[in-house]
Parts: structure tokens; sequence; C-alpha cells
């Protein structure tokens, strides 16, 4: 790896860029540059470019270029060159740096000294002030920094300025090979070159989860062979966790003036420079969690309510989400599909403002999810105009048929409410729900980057073959017959009724269901007397008993608003009162 160094006259015209392997750069005064340096005038707007390749890095000077280019002294002549390690254009200087870590700190450090986490925490600040002043800029560093590379800039930043002892600091990590790559590095004086942290201190932090120091025995001996003690009397690396797939580590080198004694002053502070490094770990790292918690919040916001986003948390430690609860898992669900009718006939009646249509679509579905997330379930795939919620997951629930019962009865008063409004968007929208309740496999699906909550098996199909029988049976709410016993012997009259409707085979299916419509309490939302479903009940017994000519006179009774009696009658209208032959009770349906 390479990385470029740029210097100009004055202290803030600096920056340094990483160069990726086998990408050329074009470097100029000019903003539109892949690399502008835009205080030097010397500089053409587009100057020259360097080629990286994994071992050189090669200089091509543009055409254009009017300043020469001085490398220790003499004129690069344009053409394509062998990239020196330091050039000057103007007053401002270029330095290339070939980025290689140590395969391994040196054999024999004099000292290999760990701090525990108890035993940092009992270390008392030397130098305190200028500790604090580094640390003020800590919300910088947090806040606006837009990438992985400018973020460790930044914190190397507030690490050289809380640590005087330092002479070099890096941001690096351990990918997913053990490999150290390195986010960031600076030395206080430039010129001394590159800074190459130890791979095997940075392995022996992040492995052993503690902070590591190694201090190397100085010599004078003329002509000694140096590894790391040449450059540096010490360097300790402290490990971080900003994320569960690439371990962090700040690693600050230093020199000492004295020999480095056990008990000496300078133990002491080069503790409270571990101990300083390990506080700006500790604030990183928790905002790192808290800023990927609240990024998976937001993604799960959508799907979950309240009180399983809640369990996420209180289950999770160390600001991080419970995300093994969201695996997918067999589990009892009861599943709602509701969809809004007509949409296809309002698409082509608003082709000429198809954006408003979608407008009102999204209202509609957001109604529709509020209500499924406000008692408790999952929202699960958005299919067109229809949402698809379930409950009993990730927590199995014996209330979760009831759940879905409160939901769909909310969503249909919503939509009741509104088409009483003049006015209003969504007032000529109606919907279908239907609920099933059987085994499913529901859980997350997708990448982290864009995920989902879904829930698949027989049952989610069948809510939806029962949203679709709600248009033939004339009715908002169709539930099957799991969901029908529980909502008949828990549900409150207070809260709903349930009025059976017939027993039919739909298309395509081998199996007989029996559907029951999810009725509201009497009054605002339904004409219905507990009578008069009684009746009606009486009247669809009759019917599959055979007896039309009763079942005939029972529906009839009912009120002219009460629609769900126009299927069965017109059954019973155009067989002339009289069941067919081998009659068995079911109604076969021809299509969907």
């Amino acid at each position: 790896m390479w990385q470029l160094s740029v210097q100009g006259p004055e202290p803030r015209q600096r920056w340094k860029q990483r160069l990726e392997n086998r990408r050329s750069y074009s470097v100029g005064r000019e903003q539109q540059c892949d690399l502008p340096v835009i205080w030097e005038p010397q500089l053409s707007r587009k100057h020259f470019s360097l080629k990286v390749e994994r071992e050189t890095v090669t200089l091509s000077v543009s055409e254009g270029a009017q300043n020469p280019i001085f490398h220790q002294g003499e004129k690069i002549q344009p053409g394509i060159h062998v990239a020196p390690d330091k050039f000057v254009v103007g007053k401002t200087a270029f330095y290339l740096n070939k980025i290689s870590p140590t395969s391994n700190s040196p054999d024999a450090p004099f000292q290999e000294l760990t701090f525990s986490n108890q035993e940092l925490q009992k270390v008392e600040f030397a130098d305190a002030d200028r500790r604090l002043e580094a640390l003020a800029r800590l919300p910088e560093v947090i806040n606006e920094s837009a990438s992985k590379e400018e973020s460790a800039s930044k914190l190397i930043s507030v690490i050289l300025a809380g640590i005087r002892h330092s002479e070099a600091a890096a941001v690096v990590a351990l990918d997913s090979n053990r490999q150290m790559d390195i986010h960031a590095w600076e030395r206080r004086n430039e010129t001394e070159g590159v800074f190459k942290p130890s791979a095997r201190l940075l392995k022996d932090a992040i492995d052993g989860k503690r902070s590591v120091l190694h201090v190397w025995e100085k010599s004078n001996e003329a002509g000694q062979q140096y590894t790391m003690a040449a450059e540096f009397d010490w360097a300790f690396c402290v490990p971080i966790q900003v994320s569960e797939r690439e371990p962090w580590g700040i690693y600050v080198a230093g020199r000492l003036d004295t020999p480095f004694l056990e008990g000496g002053h300078l133990r002491q502070n080069i503790q409270s420079d571990v101990r300083f490094a390990q506080l700006v770990g500790e604030v990183i790292s928790s905002s790192q969690r808290m800023n990927r918690m609240e990024g998976q919040l937001s993604v799960l916001r959508r799907f979950l309510s309240p009180p399983i986003l809640r369990a996420l948390e209180d289950t999770g430690h160390n600001h991080e989400l419970n995300i093994d609860l969201l695996k997918p898992r067999e589990c009892d669900v009861t599943v709602l599909f509701c969809d809004l009718r007509g949409f296809s006939h309002r698409a082509e009646e608003s082709a000429d403002d198809l954006t408003g249509l979608l407008d009102r679509v999204n209202a509609a579905l957001e109604v529709m999810s509020s209500e499924i997330l406000d008692h408790g379930g999952v929202t699960g795939d958005f299919l067109g105009d229809a949402v698809l919620g379930f409950w009993g997951w990730p927590f199995s629930s014996e209330d979760a048929p009831l759940k879905a019962c409160r939901a769909a009865l909310s969503i249909r008063h919503e939509f009741t409410r509104i088409q009483q409004e003049d006015g209003h968007p969504l007032q000529d929208f109606q919907v279908g729900i239907g609920i099933a309740h059987g085994r499913a496999v529901a859980g997350q699906i997708g990448t982290s980057g864009r995920m989902a909550v879904t829930v698949f098996g027989p049952v989610v199909n069948l809510a939806s073959r029962l949203e679709g029988m709600t248009k033939k049976l004339r009715v908002p709410i169709v539930m099957d017959e799991a969901t029908t016993e529980i909502a008949r012997e828990r549900l409150s009259e207070g809260e709903g009724r349930v009025r059976k409707l017939a027993r039919v085979l739909p298309y395509g299916l081998e199996n007989i269901l029996n559907v029951s419509e999810l009725v509201p309490p009497a009054g605002e939302d339904s004409e219905l007397s507990d009578e008069q479903i009684q009746v009606y009940e009486n009247g669809v017994k009759q019917f599959m008993d055979g007896d039309w000519e009763e079942a005939y006179r029972l529906l009839h009774s009912m009120p002219s608003s009460d629609q769900a009696q126009d299927f069965l009658l017109a059954i019973i209208t155009q067989n002339n009162r009289r069941a067919p032959p081998n009659w068995r009770g079911v109604i076969e349906l021809s299509n969907k």
C-alpha cells in the first residue's frame, strides 16, 4: 500500500491520501483532479499523474505543465518515470511512502507490559489540561468524519495532541485474513520517513483484548543492527471494538530520554498515556456502536413494533441489539393480509396523475402498517398495494390471533372513518383483510445493507386467499377456522364479534375451509345486532344442511345494507331454492 503526503508552506496546507493499487491519480490545482492541491500557484490545472502498481508508482508529467518538478534539486524531464520518494513543485513537497507493516515486532523487547482495564481505571492522568484540550476534539471525530480513513486521521490528531511523549501514531486494524490494515498514520516530524507499526504488537493487543506496551533497551553500540528499537524506545497498542468484523487498534510509539525503569516516573507517564488512548478508544467505540445500533433500529422500525424493538435493546449488550432474536425459525404465527380494493381500476383512471395516485396508496399503506405495529405485530413485505403483517414472532404469543383481530378491526375502523370525511384523499379507498393462523417460518432475510423481515409458509398463502374471498363474500374481513375459534372464545363483545359465512373449497386447493367474518361491535361500524348475527348463522347452517328454502327466508330477513347475504342468496336463487343432488354443504369456488 502506498501513501502520498503533501506539505505546503503553511501548516494548514497539508494532507495525506492512501493510493489504491492499479489506479491512476491526476494531481493539479483544479478541483476536478483526483488529488487537488489548490494552494500551490506553480501547479498547472492538471500537472502530473501517478499510476500505482503493487511495487512501484510511476509519475507522468502532463504536456500542459508550465512549471518544473524537482527531485534533489534536479528537474524531472517530461515523460514517464519511476516516482521518487520526494519531489517538489513550487513551495509544495510531495512524499511517497510505501506502507508495509512489519511482520512482527522485535523478537526480544526489553520489556513487555500488559494493562488490564481494572489497572488502568486506577491510573491518575498526568498533564490533565493538555489531555482535556485534546478530548475536546472528539466530537469532531464522531460527528463530522465522512469515511473510515478520515475518522482515523482525525483520531490520530487527538492522540498526538494528548500524548506529549509520542512521536508517531496510527490507527490500525486486522482484516479477515489477520493481516494488518493501516487506516491512517502520522509522525510529528514527517521528514523522518514512513511509520511502520508492528503487526505482532497489534495482534497481541487484539487477541488478548487488553493494552500491550513494548519497550526496547537503549543501546549505544556503533553499527548495531536495529529493527523497531533503532527508531523508537517504546510502542503500545490499545484495542478498540468498532466492528465485529474488523477490530481496530490505537498504536502509539515514541522515544525516551532515559532508560525505562520499572518503578520510575516514566512508567507512570506511559501508563497515563495508555489510559488516555484507552479513554479515547472507549468513546469512539461507544459512539460507533450507538451509531450502528441506531442505523439498525432505523431499518427495523419499519417492520417491528416498539415492544419488540425494546426487547432487542434490553436483551443485547454493550449498545448492541440482540439480532439473534431475528434469526429465521419455525413458529406458530397469525398472518394478516390487507389489500386495497380496486387499485388496478384507479390506476387506469389516474393515468395522467400516477404520482398523485402513488402518494395516496402510500398514505393508505401507512394506515395499515401503523395499525399492525400499534397492535404489536410485525410488518413484512409490501406487495404493491397490499401489506403483510404477522404475530407470534420473534416471541411466541397465545394472544397472536387476538392481536391480529384487533389490528384488522382498527384498520377497518380507520377506513370507515375516512370514508365519512368529505374531500379526504383516501375517501374512495376500501380494503379487504384475510387472517389465518398456523405454522410458518419467520425471520430476517437479506444482507446487512438491505435487510427485511418476512414470513413464509402455507398459512401466508391462506391469508392471501382469504383476503381474495372478501370480494366474493362481500365482507371486509375473512378468517380461517383456527383464528375463528380463538376469537369466539377470547375476543370480548366490546372488541369484536364472529359470524360464520360458509364452507368453501378454494380454487386450486384440496382442503375445505370453514370461513367466518370478523364483525365490529354493534354500533358505529356495524348495524348488525347480536340477534341478527345469530339469525344469519342459522341461515348458513340451513344452507349447508340443504334446506335452502329456510335458508333463503332467514338470510333474506337481514338488513339490505348487509351485503354478506348476497353471495348465498344468489346461489340459492340460481338453483330455485333447492340444493343440488349430492349436496355436501360445500361451495366450490371457480377462481381465486
